[in-house]
């Protein structure tokens, strides 16, 4: 739905150096929806669960031609800057992104 993780990974990384970033969800109700324009204008994505990269693939694989995809196998059972899931955020995203 868009509403604790991927936000909460948008916030933690904004400031990164070298990083632009937003977040977008996959299902109907997400509060900002994924768009074949988000997808174009990403180097690299970031999923939270298989599910997600499964729906992503079927939704938009044309626009994912020379795109990394990374899931990130983070359930759903954190709250929005949950200090678990920014601990669990940086170690599993920091490797992905230029060091600053």
């Amino acid at each position: 739905m868009n509403r604790w993780r991927s936000p909460t990974a948008e916030q933690v990384f904004s400031e990164h150096p070298g990083v632009e970033c937003t977040s977008a969800g996959l299902n109907r109700g997400a509060e900002n929806p994924l768009t074949a324009e988000l997808v174009d204008w990403a180097e690299l994505i970031f999923v939270m669960e298989r599910s997600h990269k499964a729906k992503l693939s079927e939704e938009f694989k044309p626009h994912l031609k020379g795109k990394r995809v990374i899931c990130l196998d983070i359930p759903d059972n954190y709250k929005f800057m949950d200090t678990a899931l920014v601990q669990l955020l940086e170690r599993k995203v920091l490797p992905f992104l230029p060091r600053g």
